[in-house]
């Protein structure tokens, strides 16, 4: 007996058989999933159609509809712009929508669109990765947000929308590792501190770089004792390198840092 229109035929490893569903458009062959039953995945085929035909969008996506959420993003793209893209990107005029789900939707500059429509975007642990070279990075890595970095103390988002990766939205405020900036009045120094159990504070310094350098130094200094942690280190471009290493060699660190081990703390 002939399948329906629309569906496909597959087995499994063990055997088993399932159903998946496809539809052509604008000469491009489009997977709509897998389904358990013909009548699954032929009903998958008849709403694509449908879609294809109308002027529904995103937000009118229901539970119950046949087609993933991921597909029915991919194909309103693909009809309202012409372009395919297999990610559940949605273009608009300067900028692009990335759908985690119906209510989770991410804004990114239109020059981020090769780099998402190659890398789908996951969230665990309320972070948002992709897999690139086999590993799960951090997208905020791309916005110049470093790893641990708190909102509104070392980053924020201008227009209070968190889900707005557009470049002109993000401002860094801290850009470095073991660096916040204090405020008195009109006065502003920088603190740095670093983390080996509990926080210890390095000291307080006029400049970034000054307080970047010196976490830099009391890295160095920990891991010459053998306190072994994951510390990245700041890079500094802003200097050059024998002020730097003059800055460097001027910083005299606390006593909890250079006697960290004598003090009796273990590693």
């Amino acid at each position: 007996m002939a399948l329906k229109p629309g569906v496909y035929t597959a087995c499994k490893k063990d055997g088993t058989k399932y159903y998946r569903a496809s539809v052509t458009y604008r000469s491009k062959h489009i997977s709509l999933g897998s389904y358990t039953t013909e009548a699954q995945a032929h009903h998958a085929y008849l709403q694509a159609l449908k879609l294809l035909a109308s002027h529904r969008m995103p937000e009118d996506y229901r539970s119950h509809c046949a087609l993933p959420f991921d597909k029915w993003i991919i194909l309103i793209n693909f009809r309202d712009n012409g372009v395919y893209i297999r990610n559940p990107i949605y273009l608009r005029r300067r900028y692009f929508e990335y759908y985690l789900s119906k209510d989770l939707i991410l804004k990114f500059d239109i020059d981020d669109l090769f780099y998402y429509s190659e890398h789908k975007i996951s969230m665990r642990g309320g972070h948002l990765f992709v897999a690139d070279y086999g590993m799960q990075v951090s997208i905020a890595g791309r916005y110049g947000i470093r790893p641990y970095a708190v909102q509104d103390r070392d980053y924020r988002f201008i227009n209070q929308d968190s889900s707005d990766y557009r470049y002109e939205n993000i401002e860094i405020i801290n850009p470095y590792y073991g660096v916040t900036k204090v405020t008195r009045g009109q006065q502003h120094q920088y603190k740095a501190v670093i983390h080996v159990k509990s926080n210890y504070v390095i000291g307080s310094f006029d400049t970034e770089a000054e307080a970047a350098i010196a976490y830099n130094k009391a890295v160095d200094c920990l891991q010459k004792q053998g306190i072994i942690r994951n510390y990245e280190t700041n890079y500094i471009d802003s200097i050059s390198p024998s002020a730097y290493a003059e800055l460097y060699s001027g910083i005299i660190l606390p006593k909890s840092i250079t006697s960290f081990l004598s003090a009796g703390h273990k590693k």
